[in-house]
């Protein structure tokens, strides 16, 4: 790889910014694609595909096959509420490789000994969240049921490009939820991001179950969406 290519990649990648090391096959020529210029390159749609699934891979091109090499930034798990789901929804994301952080202000739920192997930040969700570069590669989650630490947390990642937003909760509850969040300007296309009641519809009743149907909606999401490009 060209040391100008290496540099752009790192750069990329430090700034948590999806980017493809396109590599001709028959002549070992590389390029460098961002996540910004997908959608103006000749391939658009197999670049997309391949982010999407985070996967390297080979691809046809007119003049031959080409190796996409991909780079994604890791998917982070943010979760606003260190409760008995959290407990449960930490560790399954965790084993698919999400960097999880649970932000919650109340000191006797949100403690290493409840989550021992988890960020966990005992602070108020204007402190906690702006340091962690909540961006597309990230999942939120809020399942406090308090509007005093959720609604603020909602809003923070709705004003960001979360790959994924879902808050606990009944349709009245989530009904109640909106009213408030629309009384702070938010317009009914930014409140429609939000996926609540959480999770797919599997019948889940205990926290494990809840956690396991939240990590397959996000799962869902992550892969089935496309990705979208600045």
């Amino acid at each position: 790889m060209k040391l100008e290519i290496l540099k752009t990649l790192n750069a990329e990648r430090a700034a948590r910014r999806a980017a493809v090391v396109v590599t001709d096959v028959a002549t070992g020529k590389q390029r460098l694609v961002k996540a910004a210029e997908v959608a103006r390159d000749p391939l658009k749609e197999e670049i997309e595909k391949h982010i999407r699934r985070g996967k390297s891979g080979m691809v046809e091109m007119p003049a031959g096959k080409a190796f996409l090499t991909v780079h994604v930034p890791p998917p982070q798990l943010v979760i606003t509420g260190a409760v008995h789901i959290s407990q449960a929804l930490a560790p399954i994301a965790r084993l698919l490789g999400y960097d999880v952080t649970i932000v919650d202000p109340r000191t006797a739920f949100a403690s290493i000994e409840r989550f021992p192997d988890v960020k966990v930040i005992a602070e108020w969700p204007d402190i906690a969240l702006p340091p962690l570069g909540i961006d597309r590669y990230t999942a939120f989650v809020a399942l406090t049921h308090d509007p005093k630490i959720d609604d603020p947390a909602l809003t923070h990642a709705l004003a960001r490009d979360c790959f994924y937003i879902g808050a606990l909760g009944s349709k009245k509850t989530h009904a109640r939820r909106i009213e408030r969040l629309k009384a702070q300007g938010l317009s009914d296309g930014t409140l429609a991001r939000i996926h609540a009641p959480i999770g797919l519809a599997i019948g889940a009743v205990s926290p494990s179950e809840i956690a396991v149907a939240i990590m397959g909606e996000i799962t869902a999401e992550l892969r089935q969406s496309p990705e979208k490009s600045s």
